[in-house]
């Protein structure tokens, strides 16, 4: 009774190269400007689309039912999904954003968000495969040795092998400081890594040949705590054609994505070369970590899209009840579609979809102007706005992918939690978004300790000054970032003791900017799409925008 996913091309690329004008930032860009062609990105989504929809989409329930198995130290993968694979990457998928000179296709980096977004939304499981592929070929280009590179990625440029990132262990999760496995120097230049890693995604399976794991483990002259981690790569198996010592011991049984094999890993004196300098793993590791959060957020987009369109065709499809307002009173029920309460359940979450998908674009395309653009102040003013809306665009849309796909679920009622319709599994997937690759608590404090307090928010408020010049002549939206530069004056003159009253209110803090972001969003929204001057953007301004005003006073009442 459930249907597979089916993308919007039409809709993505109006947002994408109309609302947002991709095109003319693009040709600023000399890397780009041969690709700032608004029919290039159509044909691309549409392909995209029909990839996702014709050969991912209709492996999810399988996935779910029958799970990622393993045996005496092997994964084995759904039925079908190493064929979905092959043919991904060797369609060029994995490939879209990398540069030619590695073997990429060279095309922005938007048009890949919304791939991933789509990938997410349709198959959850599937995708954690190649979700870490992007940051790997990052992380090695700017930190591997000459002879890594040309040893590890063009396969990983191609999607040909996949790659891990190796940092949880039993007894430190977030807190890396703890991290106790060794690597030891093995002579040329090699090392032999000892120790034991958990929650490691795609750590064993039959998708590819080869498996890159980039591993945090520390030298023996390294300093205690964070910075004494060095970064080291041990691929699964060896130039040479040997079965390197990494051992799988078995996959987590977890609440939900059951198609991704989250592993246990052992190194038993696994071989393995230094990434970068020794002690500065995290350094190198960062550029990994930070393209895994934002393909977080584009799962928290896509589920939660995946969930709407589930409810959204049960609610024109379910007759019960009388509405207020009757379509047909010679029925003797209506639509629930029709019914107020499900109404605002399926219009609110709708418009968190539409503003999450509009900001996480325009972050993609801030991404490109970071990379490429000539002038220097404009690629440090983009490289601040990846800064501060990747913690904002991870945990404000996780959370809401997991509580508005409950929503969605509701709209079922009691069809909603049995396994028929497909809406529940979507639940249990959304939840894990909102735990790995740093907590939506952890994501909440690097906001406001890290990246709001030191500067006195100074990045933030010029942020929302060039929100506010952007154009959106909307009262309720200007008088809301208003209210966010009050409380960030309020937060600059904040002495010790009140920026210690501050840690249990950082997720608000958190919130009130993405409702603040979400505000322009439905502001520039409604200027290009009808649906926002009608239902949608009512919804928003009913339900979603008033949040903003006392999540920006519980940060005021911790203040003192």
């Amino acid at each position: 009774m459930t249907q597979p996913y089916r993308p919007d091309a039409a809709v993505a690329a109006r947002w994408l190269l109309d609302v947002l004008d991709a095109p003319g930032v693009w040709r600023e860009l000399p890397a780009l400007a041969e690709h700032a062609d608004a029919d290039l990105a159509r044909q691309v989504l549409e392909e995209a689309a029909t990839f996702v929809h014709e050969v991912v989409a209709p492996l999810n329930r399988s996935g779910d039912e029958i799970g990622a198995r393993w045996h005496d130290g092997a994964v084995t993968m759904p039925p079908g999904f190493r064929d979905a694979y092959q043919a991904f990457w060797r369609a060029g998928w994995p490939a879209l954003s990398a540069p030619p000179a590695l073997g990429g296709q060279g095309l922005p980096v938007a048009l890949e968000f919304v791939l991933y977004e789509w990938l997410s939304a349709a198959n959850h499981g599937w995708t954690m495969a190649p979700g870490l592929l992007h940051g790997a070929v990052e992380c090695l280009r700017h930190h591997a040795s000459p002879a890594l590179q040309a040893q590890y990625l063009p396969k990983l440029v191609s999607g040909e092998w996949l790659a891990t990132m190796a940092l949880t262990e039993p007894h430190a999760g977030s807190d890396l400081g703890l991290v106790r496995t060794r690597a030891t120097p093995a002579g040329d230049d090699g090392y032999r890594i000892e120790g034991t890693k958990i929650f490691i995604s795609g750590g064993e399976h039959d998708l590819t040949d080869n498996i890159v794991h980039l591993v945090l483990a520390r030298l023996p002259d390294a300093p205690p705590g964070p910075k004494g981690l060095s970064l080291l790569l041990a691929p699964k198996w060896l130039p040479d054609g040997r079965r390197n010592a990494v051992v799988c011991e078995r996959i987590e049984a977890k609440m939900g994505l059951h198609a991704s094999p989250t592993c246990v890993l052992r190194f038993d004196g696994a071989e393995a070369w230094l990434v970068g300098a020794p002690h500065q793993g995290l350094a190198a590791m960062f550029v990994m970590m930070n393209a895994a959060r934002l393909h977080v957020a584009l799962q928290g987009i896509g589920l939660l899209d995946a969930a709407w369109q589930k409810a959204h065709a049960y609610a024109h499809e379910r007759r019960q009840m009388r509405a207020p307002q009757r379509r047909d009173p010679a029925q003797a029920a209506d639509p629930i579609v029709d019914h107020p309460a499900v109404r605002r359940l399926l219009d609110t979450q709708r418009a968190w979809i539409d503003t999450g998908r509009l900001l996480a674009y325009r972050t993609a395309l801030a991404l490109d102007v970071a990379h490429h653009h000539p002038d220097g102040a404009r690629r440090q003013a983009a490289q601040r706005w990846c800064a501060l809306i990747t913690p904002v665009l991870k945990a404000a849309w996780t959370e809401q992918a997991f509580h508005g796909a409950s929503d969605c679920l509701q709209v079922f009622g009691g069809h909603g939690y049995v396994r028929e319709w497909g809406i529940e599994q979507i639940v249990r997937d959304a939840r894990v978004t909102m735990i790995y690759e740093g907590t939506n608590e952890i994501q909440a404090q690097d906001l406001l300790l890290r990246k709001t307090l030191p500067d006195g928010g100074a990045a933030l408020a010029a942020l929302l000054r060039g929100l506010q010049a952007d154009g959106p002549a909307d009262a309720a939206w200007h008088a809301g970032a208003q209210r966010l530069h009050a409380l960030l004056a309020r937060l600059a003159a904040a002495d010790e003791a009140q920026r210690l009253a501050l840690f249990p209110v950082a997720g608000d803090f958190l919130r009130a900017v993405a409702l603040t972001l979400m505000g322009w969003a439905r502001a520039r929204l409604g200027r290009h799409d009808a649906a926002w001057n009608g239902d949608v953007g009512a919804a928003f301004d009913r339900w979603v925008w008033p949040e903003q005003a006392w999540r920006c006073e519980m940060v005021e009442r911790a203040l003192g």
